[in-house]
């Protein structure tokens, strides 16, 4: 998409292709060499093994940052989705008795 914008400008302002050129290979050269840098800094990382406490130190560092990310319900909230629950329960459980009840209905009457 950013190459259609630049594309566009380049012919609307007849701005020559080599200045243009030469911009944007001077950010892919910089860029490539970031990707090598970090590419080279993840091979020196998986080739160090951490000792099992350490990673389990790591662990529990993001453990509580997520958690610290959660939004936890109030408690007002809770006892309606409490009560939602119990409610939900109870009608599904009458309903499928009543299903119940009109078949062995229906299982006598045609027997």
């Amino acid at each position: 998409m950013a190459e259609v914008r630049k594309r566009k400008e380049i012919e609307n302002y007849k701005i020559d292709d080599s200045q243009f050129n030469k911009k944007t290979e001077k950010k892919q050269d910089n860029n490539s060499k970031k990707k090598d840098v970090k590419e080279k800094n993840t091979v020196k990382e998986s080739s160090t093994k951490k000792s099992l406490w350490v990673r389990f130190r790591i662990f529990c560092r993001g453990v509580k940052s997520e958690t610290k990310k959660v939004h936890w319900p109030t408690k007002k909230d809770m006892i309606k989705y409490s009560i939602a629950t119990v409610l939900f329960i109870v009608f599904c459980s009458l309903f499928f008795y009543i299903i119940d009840v009109i078949f062995a209905l229906v299982q006598s009457i045609f027997r």
